[in-house]
């Protein structure tokens, strides 16, 4: 008998999604090196020499070594403010940031800042699977707003808050999306921002992709124009921006009493984020704004590839596409999103994650995360569909 007895908010989560598709990859017959791997959003090269260089000073200094402040370095904080000005407009400062470890951990302070357990989070189905597990191992129930291609996967306000019921605390969207790269119009933002603040629920505004939005599109929103607005937490992430995902850095934007409560919890996960990354991205960030646009450019390549890979196989319909991700309509419909996915990574050595690890009703789609993937290996993936 076992008498083993763990926390079932934890216990009744599924195995890590991206672990899972992987290990079916392990069964490919062909060698590691002719895997493609389309299933996790990291870049696919490193940061540039000046930033490799200055986490290698601050990593061996010894002033790094010990505990930093919980709100995270002032010179860090400084800097991404005045970037958030540059990038944004309006006004930011440097009370008005937090820095995580990670994107992930600002939404855990962000979730538990807003929510109780028993409380809700609305979401928009497909969703990012972090975001619902994390809701889930701590209680707080989900609540979600379905949207699919007819309308470019982006939400309709009032069908938003129809399904604000009194448990709702906030709205969470991810804009560029993951996982299907819809980027959300600046209007739309605001729109919602509006009807939440109304309401008198947060705006949770997750923007780990903003550096990868299309040059054209202008800022992402106003919501910065007078400060930080009231019911706005804005959360970021510096992994892809700067191709330093193991550095695990991460942001939270928002006014002094949403910074102040979300103090008490970083206190109790971490004490501060990792130190040295932030001593160099504080050193760095104000010279990297042409590296910045080579990346994003890079990264459209990419997505260009994908489309130009798919375009010739009818079967295979891409429905949106956008930043690290295209969200792709495969030609199994009566088959599980998972057995397709699993099925993909052994026999064929194409890893991409399974419709179905996003949320309800999404078994005919793929995500496919193009950012790691160079143009020349993209082009394989016509041949092996077609084998």
């Amino acid at each position: 008998m076992n008498r083993q007895r763990f926390n079932p908010n934890v216990h009744a989560l599924g195995v890590p999604p991206i672990p899972r598709i992987q290990r079916a990859a392990r069964d490919f017959a062909g060698p590691r090196e002719d895997l493609i791997d389309l299933s996790q959003a990291v870049p696919g090269y490193p940061p540039p020499d000046s930033l490799l260089q200055a986490l290698g000073q601050a990593a061996s200094d010894p002033a790094c070594l010990g505990y930093g402040p919980i709100e995270g370095e002032a010179g860090f904080r400084a800097a991404y403010a005045a970037d958030l000005v540059r990038t944004h407009g309006g006004t930011v400062s440097s009370d008005n940031i937090l820095i995580t470890s990670g994107c992930n951990q600002a939404f855990v302070t962000a979730a538990l800042t807003v929510a109780a357990p028993g409380e809700s989070v609305l979401m928009i189905n497909p969703w990012y699977f972090n975001h619902q597990s994390t809701l889930a191992m701590f209680g707080i129930d989900t609540a979600h707003v379905t949207v699919d291609a007819s309308t470019g996967f982006l939400p309709d306000p009032d069908k938003v808050a129809a399904a604000i019921s009194p448990e709702v605390r906030a709205l969470a969207i991810v804009t560029p999306n993951n996982p299907t790269g819809a980027v959300y119009p600046a209007t739309l933002i605001r729109a919602l921002y509006e009807l939440c603040a109304s309401r008198g629920i947060w705006l949770i505004l997750d923007e780990t992709y903003q550096d990868f939005l299309p040059t054209a599109h202008g800022p992402a929103h106003d919501l910065f124009d007078d400060g930080p607005a009231e019911f706005l937490i804005g959360l970021s992430s510096f992994s892809k921006s700067f191709c330093v995902p193991g550095h695990r850095l991460g942001a939270v934007v928002a006014d002094l009493p949403v910074i102040e409560q979300m103090g008490k919890i970083m206190d109790n996960l971490q004490i501060c984020a990792p130190r040295a990354p932030q001593v160099a991205l504080a050193h760095c960030l104000p010279t990297l704004d042409d590296w910045r646009a080579g990346n994003r450019d890079e990264i459209n390549r990419r997505a260009n590839a994908l489309r130009q890979s798919l375009a010739s196989l009818p079967a295979w319909r891409i429905d949106a596409i956008g930043a690290y991700f295209a969200y792709v309509r495969h030609p199994w419909p009566e088959a599980s999103s998972v057995d397709v996915a699993e099925r993909l990574a052994r026999e064929l050595g194409m890893v991409a994650l399974p419709g179905a690890f996003f949320g309800q009703g999404q078994d005919q789609y793929l995500r496919i995360a193009f950012a790691n993937v160079t143009i020349e290996r993209m082009e394989h993936l016509t041949t092996r569909l077609t084998s």
